[in-house]
């Protein structure tokens, strides 16, 4: 059997009962069906009196281009610890349609040790990254908007830093002019195509801790230079920070999912360890450290960029002990 055929032999269980291992009760869900929810923030923010448990990192070296398992053994190893009677929960990143639908495939284990509903994860799944991709492009529109029509505030058409995404593999969009077609589409510039999970806003949704935080992190996001004094021009001076909030709020609630073995499962965010931290958000984290007495986690592309730059980040981030230590192994389990 394949990874699709073995995932879809399986009955999930109702996701208020994977919620319940955990003590997630079923008010503090937003559902997504009847196998996948998010976590309401109001509840979020009432658990962070409870103590943390222990934080479990997988990573891998020496990456090739199919992955190095980091996913699967996540998996496993959380269902080990499940099996063995342990409070668990496992934190991954969510799949992006490039990878999906390129030599990679997706990323939600494979064989025994998988996420499900596999193919939601793999495809739309609950709609964060077309939420990012949203508010990516939302600030690249007003920021043209800015240029055509914001003459105090000088932003230099030709130094504008921000690119527009799409979560998908298309070269023939990493390169392109904007504006073209005459004066009321604007003034013409080089601009391009950024995959989502690679966006600036993919990161500040997995680092900020609440709202507020997110509305904050938006705000500061560089956005090109002045005229004058090639001054850097923040997201806030054009005020786009809120309308992008308001587009990512549900973006920001962690989603619970569950294995194949029915272990509870924190399945959000997902940037790219080339380019930012590379491991799920900090929120999900955190979240499952308040409900669980282990908790295993997967990060990095590349050992180098893994521990060093991806979750020991995050841990010092959250004020956390840092993780114990697992290794995959090149090429393999």
């Amino acid at each position: 059997m394949n990874d699709l055929d073995i995932a879809r032999a399986i009955t999930p269980q109702p996701i208020d009962d994977i919620a319940e291992k955990i003590g997630i009760p079923a008010s503090a869900l937003v559902r997504y069906g009847e196998d996948k929810a998010k976590v309401t923030l109001d509840w979020i923010e009432g658990a962070n009196g409870r103590e943390n448990g222990r934080l479990i990192l997988v990573t891998a070296i020496t990456p090739t281009p199919a992955g190095e398992g980091k996913t699967t053994t996540t998996v496993g190893l959380g269902d080990g610890l499940s099996r063995i009677g342990k409070r668990t929960a496992i934190c991954l990143r969510e799949p992006s349609l490039g990878p999906c639908f390129g030599m990679k495939g997706g990323a939600a284990g494979g064989g025994y040790a998988q996420v499900i509903p596999m193919e939601d994860i793999n495809l739309h799944f609950t709609g964060d990254f077309h939420a990012i991709a949203a508010a990516n492009n939302l600030l690249a529109a007003l920021i043209d908007n800015a240029v055509y029509w914001r003459k105090d505030l000088g932003l230099d058409n030709r130094r504008i830093s921000w690119r527009r995404s799409v979560d998908m593999n298309d070269r023939s969009l990493r390169q392109l002019v904007t504006s073209l077609g005459g004066v009321p589409n604007g003034a013409p510039r080089e601009g391009g195509f950024d995959i989502t999970a690679a966006s600036e806003i993919m990161a500040i949704l997995c680092l900020a801790s609440d709202l507020n935080d997110l509305q904050r992190r938006l705000g500061n996001i560089i956005i090109g230079q002045d005229m004058e004094q090639r001054r850097f021009v923040h997201a806030r001076e054009i005020n786009a920070q809120g309308a992008m909030t308001a587009l990512l709020k549900d973006a920001l609630k962690p989603n619970l999912v569950q294995t194949l073995e029915g272990t509870p499962a924190f399945v959000h965010g997902g940037p790219f360890a080339n380019i930012a931290h590379g491991c799920n958000s900090l929120i999900a984290t955190k979240l499952a450290l308040k409900c669980a007495d282990f908790v295993v986690t997967e990060a990095g592309f590349g050992a180098d960029l893994g521990p060093k730059n991806s979750s020991i980040s995050n841990v010092v981030r959250a004020g956390l002990n840092p993780p114990r230590w697992c290794w995959s192994q090149p090429c393999g389990l």
